[in-house]
């Protein structure tokens, strides 16, 4: 299908008949916020961490070298940014919507997975010791030998919430949806080789992949969780981006699939629109034939000086039977 169609809709002509039409599917996302904020409020899982397991959970408490507030600047913001220029750029408000749509779906259905998979496994993260014991003096159970922790209940509840990486889950989510995305736009699978269109899709999973590490640097994370995260990321934004969108390798791949049925949907009703108005032109064509065919008996009779029954009869007859046959075509 060729791009220079691409002009023919815009925020202002087809914005409101495109958000109406996924009026469900916005519903929905907000209903992946509520439940999201719910899993963050309810308390996970607290497994079982006894005193020989403490060596592998004494690494120093430290800060976010990539701060929470930057992980949904990077895997919602950044994509929409560059959403927006394609669009200002192309004016094809299908485009939008659905990149808007699918990355939002993309990041919300993560964060739910993400943060329920937390609450259920429970899993105690690298430096669950100085979250439990903040002054350093450790005490356990005399019987099970399981920890008696005397930190700060928040700072326990999150030390509880390791596996798998929100961090991780959430950059891999959306900027997966990105290099997918852009993977489409600039036709990077075109067979030409072109390495230069590789390093643009690769790039953003590089952003995710630099996230996704700090999180073992800052003892936040086994590289397990890190792993499990990423790739639950990636999974989610590969079935959200091919809901809305052909693969990059497709011919059309540069466009999502509503777009191309509003164009089929389109040539249809404009070759319905053209077959009635030639239908309309052909009878008004043959009704002009009828009455010139009509005036011309009636002119051959008038020259006979007196008016003729039989003429008169014949042309009613002929008149009757033409109109006839046109009602009847």
């Amino acid at each position: 299908m060729p791009e220079v169609q691409l002009g023919a809709h815009t925020i202002r002509s087809h914005g409101t008949k495109v958000m109406r039409f996924h009026m469900h599917d916005w519903i929905i996302l907000v209903l992946l916020i509520i439940i999201d904020a719910v899993l963050n409020i309810i308390e996970p899982f607290h497994r079982f961490v006894g005193k020989d397991m403490m060596t592998d959970l004494r690494y120093p408490m430290k800060s976010n070298t990539v701060p929470f507030w930057a992980v949904p600047f990077l895997a919602i913001l950044l994509p929409f940014v560059i959403f927006s220029v394609i669009y200002f750029k192309r004016r094809n408000v299908y485009d939008l919507h659905h990149a808007v749509l699918g990355l939002l779906f993309s990041v919300l259905l993560t964060a739910v997975l993400t943060d329920a998979i937390k609450d259920g496994v429970g899993r105690p993260r690298p430096d669950f010791f100085w979250r439990c014991f903040p002054d350093g003096i450790d005490k356990y159970d005399n019987f099970t030998t399981g920890v008696l922790c005397h930190g700060e209940k928040s700072v326990i509840k999150e030390g509880h919430k390791s596996f798998p990486s929100g961090h991780s889950s959430w950059s891999f989510a959306g900027l997966g949806f990105l290099a997918w995305y852009l993977a489409g736009k600039i036709r990077a699978f075109d067979r030409k080789g072109h390495v230069a269109k590789l390093c643009i899709v690769v790039l953003p999973i590089l952003v995710a992949a630099l996230v996704a590490i700090s999180r073992v640097d800052d003892y936040w994370h086994h590289w397990q969780d890190v792993f499990g995260g990423g790739l639950l990321g990636l999974v989610v934004c590969s079935f959200c981006y091919l809901q809305f969108f052909p693969p990059p390798y497709d011919m059309d791949g540069w466009g999502p699939h509503a777009y191309f049925q509003a164009l089929a949907d389109a040539g249809t009703n404009n070759a319905q629109v053209s077959a009635v108005t030639n239908s309309i032109q052909l009878r008004q064509a043959e009704m002009e034939t009828v009455y010139a065919s009509s005036e011309r008996q009636n002119e051959l009779c008038c020259e006979r000086h007196k008016p003729n029954p039989r003429c008169i009869g014949s042309w009613s007859k002929t008149l009757t039977h033409s109109v006839s046959q046109i009602l009847m075509y």
